[in-house]
C-alpha cells in the first residue's frame, strides 16, 4: 500500500510542484503547526464575538483534543514519514511520525466548528486544502490525512454537541 501512496504522492508532485504552491502549503503548514493557528481564531473570535463565544471556545477545545489524539496515535501507530528519494520533503516537521496528520485533523475540527457557528459550509474548503497541502508537502501519506480529517470531524462532533450541552 505504501508503495501506491509513495506514487500518489510522486504524481501530485509532478503536477503541482511549484513554487508558489509550496510558498503556500509552507504556509499552511505553519499555521496548523502544534494547532496554534486554530488556537488563535477560537481565541480572537471568543475575544471579537461574545455572543457565541462558548462556540469560540469549543472551537479551541476541539482543534485541540483533534491535535492531542493525533500524537497520541503517532506514538501508538508509529508510521514513518514518507521517505522516497522521488518525493520531494517541502517543510520540517517535529517528528518523523506520519499517521495520522494532525493538520489535518485539527482543520477538519475547525472546520466542523466553523461551519456551526457561521450556518455555512464554506468552511469545509479548508479541509481538502489543507490535506493536499500535506501531500504536496511530501510530509504525509494520503491515507495519513484522510485519517486525520475524519478524526478531526468525529473529535469536533463530540466538542459541538458538548457545547449545545452546556
Amino acid at each position: 500500500m505504501r508503495n501506491r501512496e509513495t506514487d500518489l504522492l510522486v504524481a501530485i508532485q509532478a503536477g503541482l510542484y511549484t513554487p508558489e504552491t509550496v510558498k503556500a502549503a509552507r504556509a499552511l503548514s505553519h499555521f496548523g503547526e502544534h494547532d496554534l493557528g486554530w488556537l488563535t481564531v477560537a481565541g480572537v473570535g471568543g475575544v471579537v464575538d461574545k455572543h457565541r463565544r462558548s462556540k469560540w471556545i469549543a472551537l479551541g477545545a476541539g482543534t485541540f483534543a483533534a491535535h492531542a489524539a493525533t500524537v497520541v496515535l503517532k506514538r501508538i501507530v508509529r508510521r514513518p514519514r514518507p521517505n522516497d528519494a522521488r518525493v520531494n520533503i517541502g517543510v520540517r516537521t517535529p517528528s518523523q511520525l506520519s499517521f495520522p496528520s494532525s493538520h489535518a485533523a485539527n482543520t477538519a475540527a475547525a472546520a466542523a466548528h466553523l461551519a456551526d457557528i457561521t450556518g455555512k459550509k464554506w468552511p469545509w474548503l479548508l479541509v481538502p486544502m489543507m490535506m493536499l497541502s500535506r501531500n504536496l508537502l511530501g510530509v504525509h501519506y494520503p491515507t495519513d490525512t484522510l485519517a486525520g480529517a475524519a478524526l478531526g470531524a468525529a473529535t469536533a462532533k463530540v466538542a459541538i454537541e458538548a457545547e449545545k450541552r452546556i
